[in-house]
């Protein structure tokens, strides 16, 4: 569409835009008269196909009078002919006045839909790359946060002397195109951007714009990470109703599909998880009478159960899932589909699972894991049964979070690996969990996004603290942008606008995902109490003081203190001043120095109570919403001999989480020079008192953040 084109069509939206006239007759100077009523200075630009991105072409020159408008056309003509460009037009306009330059834009995620992007803009769009983004429809504190979030935002609140923009016409701005009932609704994305949008003290001016139409676009579907290609809708109209998930976290028998009587294989292996588990058995096979001493079936239409694990060839599968009807869920964790570039044979997976009324788990996934319902596909026995859920696009990385999170103290409520997922979908799932009674956290491992906008209102509907994890976020779009807005958008940004918006954290690694959960785990009661308005500290006396925001960081070592401090600002976490209520008891406790990180004597000569005494006193003083406490391990056992004093330090810091609802966490540095089975027994006094650890700084800030953001505050 052409740039007069889309401007008209911004006028009509109410948005402001220079005053022209448009010359569609090239050469013929006596058109140009009619820029007389125009106010100078005046711009010239051409139009025409080639000339998306003016200024490279040459095809804009400001600051003209009346008069040279008509040969500046003619030189313009020439310049772009050396180039090979024809162009259509000219377009005259009143030249905006100095301002801060804006870009707003919008572009077609092929995921999660439309996504407007506002940031500084004008020639440097690209060099600076400071902009936001977001998912629409925005809301006005979307918006405002998006603003606020740039790095140049102080330019549009008044720098060195100069005034502030008016700020809520650039607000109003960002709404009209991105809010609802917005142009990004009746707009055939593609891609649409304002660059630049002239911001000043009396209002916006959209003076340049271009829209880009999707059938000109020509997105290429987005990939899975193992291959298998899904083209999911923008919208969440087709995304599937939820269904009871009971019966796959919680079966009543399981089959197991594929299973050998002479060669063991992957069938074979989870005959022998389930033995483990004691959940009523059935194998599939079409001739023996029983497999490994479980008894067989010929067909999955005599097994009788409402969970049957399918793993035979790819070619196979189908046929063995259009006899599941009257099973609940039918889960394959064969590979071979999509993700080996036969995506034919996935659509016959799913038509197989539609004929037979079966819900379809995968392909190419390992299955669940749910100890309240001896469901596994890990070795090595259930944990205990807890209250955090984890829902993986991989399997293996889905094991290893289950046995080293179970290693560090988690208890999972329900865990499902999706692979493919042509049927049932994360989002699907979600959407489940955030209303299950046994679950009050998620971690989310993701490759793709499957029905982006569906997984998106999930996460902002879940209600719980969520993690997410996403693979591959640093790949840029596989299509080439035509805009600077385009350029812009890129596979890491959407996930982090995602996060964002739906108010989840957005992970870097699997360590992060387990600590956060740890987190999540450890203090989430803590946060349904204050949730409920009995935000309180318990005090000497026995009555409660209000809790607040803030962390409060108390360990021995000036220079771990120090590098704490930064940990957590990298991680946006505010350390916050010591109360005065602290400060006058310090010398009291013995300690003469204070600042937050806080110093005191923890070590094998140090007094345990002391920590214990001194949260007291801060929470007292300044109701704290994290207390983050550390130890050196290592100078427990260069300076002493034995473990009892650390697991006295452990055991006063375990007393002060009981008494108060501020949330503490334990760091364990160099915790790798405890004797063996040390580092065993702190973690066992922390989950008792509900107290995470962690081994580093980074990790316990980047979980105390999580917590911050999630919802548990």
């Amino acid at each position: 569409m052409r740039e007069h084109e889309v401007k008209a069509l911004l006028r009509g939206a109410g948005v402001r835009v220079p005053r022209g006239i448009v010359v569609a007759e090239v050469g013929a100077d006596f058109a140009f008269q009619d820029a007389t009523d125009l106010a100078e200075p005046l711009v010239l630009k051409a139009f025409g196909p080639g000339l998306t991105h003016k200024s490279d072409a040459g095809a804009v020159v400001l600051g003209l009078g009346r008069g040279q408008v008509a040969g500046a056309a003619a030189a313009m003509a020439a310049r772009l002919d050396e180039q090979g460009i024809a162009a259509d037009g000219f377009l005259v306009e009143e030249q905006a006045g100095a301002g801060v330059e804006l870009i707003v834009g919008l572009v077609r995620d092929p995921g999660f839909g439309p996504v407007l992007l506002v940031g500084l803009g004008g020639v440097l769009a690209e060099v600076l790359r400071d902009t936001a983004l977001r998912l629409c429809p925005v809301s006005e504190k979307d918006v405002r946060h998006m603003l606020a979030s740039l790095r140049g935002a102080a330019l549009l609140h008044g720098h060195r002397g100069e005034r502030p923009v008016d700020l809520e016409a650039v607000v109003a701005l960002l709404m009209t195109i991105g809010g609802p009932g917005g142009l990004w609704e009746r707009l055939d994305l593609g891609e649409f951007e304002l660059n630049p949008v002239i911001a000043t003290p009396s209002g916006v001016t959209a003076v340049d714009a271009r829209y880009l139409p999707a059938r000109n676009a020509s997105p290429a579907p987005p990939v899975h990470r193992s291959g298998a290609v899904h083209v999911p809708p923008w919208t969440s109209e087709s995304a599937p109703v939820d269904g009871g998930f009971g019966a796959l976290f919680e079966p009543a028998a399981v089959a197991v599909v594929g299973a050998s009587t002479t060669r063991p294989n992957f069938g074979n292996m989870f005959l022998e998880f389930y033995k483990a588990t004691g959940v009523p058995l059935v194998a599939v096979h079409p001739r023996a009478r029983e497999v490994a001493g479980v008894p067989a079936v010929r067909s999955l239409a005599e097994a009788g159960v409402d969970y049957a694990l399918v793993a035979v060839p790819a070619e196979k599968c189908a046929e063995v899932v259009r006899q599941a009807g009257g099973v609940a869920f039918v889960q394959v964790m064969s590979g071979g589909f999509g993700e080996a570039g036969r995506p034919e044979l996935e659509r016959e997976l799913l038509a197989a699972a539609r004929a037979a009324g079966t819900r379809l788990l995968g392909p190419n996934c390992m299955g669940v894991y749910c100890p309240r319902g001896r469901q596994t596909f890990v070795g090595g026995g259930l944990g205990a049964a807890g209250t955090v859920a984890l829902i993986s696009q991989s399997g293996g990385l889905a094991g290893e979070v289950i046995k080293v999170g179970e290693r560090r103290g988690l208890a999972f409520s329900r865990v499902a690996t999706v692979g493919n997922a042509v049927d049932v979908t994360p989002a699907e799932l979600l959407r489940w969990l955030s209303r299950d009674r046994e679950t009050r956290a998620v971690g989310l491992y993701l490759e793709d996004p499957r029905d982006g906008r569906a997984l998106y209102e999930a996460l902002a509907g879940a209600g719980m603290p969520v993690a997410l994890l996403v693979g591959g976020r640093t790949e840029q779009g596989q299509r080439a942008a035509a805009s600077h807005t385009g350029g812009l958008v890129s596979r890491s940004r959407i996930w982090e606008a995602v996060a964002e918006q739906a108010g989840v954290t957005l992970v870097n690694s699997q360590d992060e995902l387990i600590g956060a959960l740890a987190y999540f785990q450890a203090h989430g009661s803590r946060a349904h109490v204050q949730a409920d308005g009995a935000r309180a500290h318990l005090q000497a006396d026995g009555s409660r003081a209000a809790a607040g925001d803030g962390t409060l960081v108390i360990g021995p070592s000036g220079g771990a203190g120090v590098l704490a401090a930064d940990a957590f600002a990298r991680a946006g976490v505010r350390l916050d001043p010591l109360p005065d209520a602290l400060l006058s008891e310090l010398p009291r406790l013995g300690i003469h120095a204070g600042g937050n990180p806080l110093e005191i004597p923890v070590g094998p000569r140090g007094r345990a109570e002391l920590v214990r005494e001194v949260i007291g006193v801060a929470v007292r003083g300044r109701p704290y919403r994290d207390v983050v406490a550390h130890v050196n391990v290592q100078s427990f056992f260069t300076y002493g001999t034995a473990a009892e004093p650390l697991l006295a330090y452990a055991r006063a810091l375990a007393g002060a989480q009981r008494e108060l609802t501020t949330r503490i966490t334990l760091v364990t540095r160099n915790g790798e020079c405890a004797p063996a089975g040390v580092e065993d027994e702190i973690g066992a006094i922390m989950t008792a008192a509900g107290i995470p650890v962690y081994r580093s700084m980074e990790a316990a800030a980047v979980a105390v953040a999580a917590g911050g953001r999630c919802g548990t505050a």
